[in-house]
């Protein structure tokens, strides 16, 4: 995990123009080529898990349309399954399936880290004690094990609940973060200024502190959007992932059940591996990218 930049001195010299936060981080982002590149890959991918559904009509992704086993060819972009099913109409609802429950996990994850993180870390005291020891239990806990008992008891499962399961338990190390970055903000002068002017807790967080550490905050969310679909993967994988529809995941398990790797069927298996890399790998070059970004003791010269 980033470190929070420095924060800016309080009062700039009147000598020494200084340039806008925002408009000098956009002149290190756009050149940047770590960040291009991993941000790149993502757009790629999304638009083509949004637009390629489109493209294909309303048809399910798993009926059966063509030769069986087919090798990719100018009719089947992507080849077919043993049982005739399109592999590029089930790549593309995959991917959009994927990017759903890493956003759905990691939106959840991110509220419920920096409502704890925060309130533990500004309130402190018996407050910060409750939370922390909430934390450590929810730490604890085999997140991954807990997940398998609920998938494996649940009739219907959807992405979306999928994500939501996901979300409340991927978020302890977050908050223990935020908590630790707001233990060092609490004691600066502008939040003592604004307790001084009477605001309240939740408006000095989220007006004086959170504001301070957007750049973290954004970045700590690529980590748990990532890692919701490494886990959302992991589950499909193994026969847990959503009753209805495809996912990436899913389409990994179908191949290995029904001996892709054996068969010498590539094009099963190998798109939604890719898939999953990219995607994961592509978040984390770009949180790399953004780290150089927002710590200027990391830009490259």
């Amino acid at each position: 995990m980033s470190t929070l930049p420095d924060p800016a001195p309080d009062a700039p010299s009147a000598e020494a123009p200084v340039a806008e936060p925002g408009r000098e981080s956009l002149h290190h982002a756009v050149r940047n080529p770590k960040l291009i590149i991993g941000v790149s890959l993502v757009a790629i991918l999304l638009a083509v898990g949004v637009i390629g559904p489109v493209l294909l009509g309303d048809g399910n992704p798993n009926e059966y349309v063509g030769p069986q086993a087919a090798a990719p060819d100018g009719t089947y972009w992507m080849g077919t399954t043993t049982f005739g099913q399109d592999v590029y109409a089930q790549f593309v609802h995959g991917l959009r399936a994927t990017f759903l429950v890493g956003v759905v996990g990691g939106a959840i994850a991110a509220v419920i880290a920096m409502l704890v993180g925060f309130l533990a870390g500004y309130r402190g005291g018996v407050t910060d004690e409750i939370l922390n020891m909430l934390t450590n239990v929810v730490l604890v806990i085999p997140a991954l094990a807990v997940l398998l008992i609920i998938n494996a008891y649940m009739g219907v499962r959807s992405v979306a609940v999928q994500g939501l399961f996901i979300g409340l338990t991927s978020w302890p190390w977050a908050a223990r973060a935020i908590r630790a970055q707001t233990f060092s903000l609490r004691t600066r002068e502008f939040v003592d200024l604004a307790r001084l002017s009477g605001s309240g807790t939740w408006r000095i967080v989220f007006r004086e502190i959170a504001p301070n550490m957007s750049s973290y905050l954004f970045m700590m969310f690529i980590l748990l959007f990532g890692g919701s679909i490494l886990i959302a993967s992991s589950l499909d994988f193994i026969g847990l992932g959503p009753t209805e529809g495809v996912s990436l995941g899913l389409m990994l398990q179908s191949a290995q059940q029904w001996s892709a790797l054996q068969l010498g069927m590539w094009w099963w298996f190998v798109p939604p591996g890719a898939g999953i890399t990219a995607i994961v790998g592509a978040l984390y070059v770009a949180n790399v990218g953004l780290d150089e970004v927002f710590n200027p003791k990391l830009r490259e010269s």
